[in-house]
């Protein structure tokens, strides 16, 4: 690969707000658009066959001809349950793949590094165990404590709803209105919620890939240098979903209208049956979203990432130091400690010819080698 000196980079790095996180992971995505797409698409084309699959297994073994109740609820719940395990299965590939992304990503942004495809895996396949482990895990984790608080939501939003419309009785309309802001107000306080806790897992697969660290120890390496940053993390997420669901709305909507067209019951209630061209094609745009926008998740993640250590360890002061004298030298393992600049390499070495022989290396930063 080509890298570009650190001496004559021109790379700025400085704190980013919300605003700018956004603005520059859109940048990038626009910039590598194809890259990042193919690179996104291998673990979603194989989750889209499976899917596809299942689809037409449940269907020959459900429907045997004409329409039955029984075999309609059988088939909702055999596909379903299919369909979710092939979706986290997906979603664990797609985050590894992602994780495996981070680390051609970072040496871009710090070193000019083209990104490509090729890395990307060559990335992924080296720490697959690791990064499928923390995946599964992260993803496990988040999961659970996005339900809880939805659920948690749920109850104080039907409590507060119920005192309101006794409260204000004879008042309808401001009845209404309190209400609504009482829905709204506490939606925003359990996203806010998911996204403090959410956050504090995000920088997984970079410290993995970046900085070297296995899996648990890349958990608490996360949860400590996330701090802080989960307003940025909100609006990188919310950017993300508004993007997802407003790309499908463009795509299932001239759907939704031919169906409509062809007679189809797009939420069948008369005991139709939904064609498989609409199931399939409703799946085709579904997973084509995921291969579209996972990449800009990654970046801002990516960006996330760089932006905190910048914040918590000076990293734009080392990296200027670099470019202005040069490499620093090397420190071996046992002079090692929790002060270590962030750009330098750590050796394991038994002595000190050792250590001049590695010293000639090169820059490495955050960790990457």
């Amino acid at each position: 690969m080509t890298r570009i000196d650190p001496a004559t980079s021109t790379l700025s790095i400085v704190p980013l707000g919300a605003g700018d996180l956004v603005d520059r992971a859109v940048r990038f995505y626009r910039a590598n658009f194809t890259t990042l797409v193919l690179m996104a698409a291998p673990p979603v084309i194989v989750g889209t066959i499976l899917s596809l699959g299942w689809l037409s297994l449940s269907r020959s073994i459900f429907f045997t001809g004409g329409y039955d109740p029984i075999e309609s609820t059988a088939y909702g719940v055999f596909a379903f349950i299919g369909s979710a395990g092939i979706w986290y299965v997906q979603t664990i590939a797609v985050l590894a793949v992602m994780g495996g992304a981070s680390r051609n990503f970072v040496r871009h942004l710090l070193y000019g590094d083209k990104i490509s495809f090729a890395d990307t895996y060559r990335n992924t396949w080296g720490r697959i165990a690791g990064l499928i482990a923390a995946s599964a895990l992260t993803s496990l984790i988040i999961g659970i404590i996005g339900v809880l608080i939805f659920y948690a939501w749920a109850i104080v939003v039907m409590i507060a709803v119920v005192g309101v419309a006794f409260v204000f009785e004879a008042l309808p309309t401001l009845a209404f209105i309190v209400g609504s802001v009482i829905v709204l107000a506490s939606l925003a306080a359990a996203y806010m919620l998911f996204c403090l806790i959410a956050s504090r897992f995000a920088f997984v697969p970079q410290v993995m890939l970046v900085e070297g660290q296995g899996v648990f120890a890349a958990i608490g390496r996360s949860l400590s240098l996330a701090s802080g940053n989960a307003k940025r993390f909100a609006a990188l997420f919310a950017f993300t979903l508004v993007a997802t669901y407003s790309a499908l709305a463009i795509l299932y909507v001239p759907l939704g209208w031919y169906a409509w067209l062809e007679g189809v019951e797009i939420i069948p209630f008369g005991g139709q049956l939904t064609p498989a061209w609409y199931e399939i094609s409703a799946q085709l745009i579904w997973q084509m979203s995921i291969i579209l926008l996972s990449p800009v998740w990654m970046i801002g993640l990516c960006l996330l990432y760089v932006d905190e250590r910048v914040r918590h360890e000076g990293y734009d002061i080392e990296l200027m130091a670099a470019r202005r004298l040069g490499d620093i030298p090397s420190v071996p393992q046992k002079y090692v400690n929790p002060l270590q600049p962030a750009i330098g390499e750590r050796l394991a070495v038994s002595s000190p010819g050792q250590a001049a022989a590695k010293s000639t290396s090169g820059l490495t930063s955050l960790g990457l080698e």
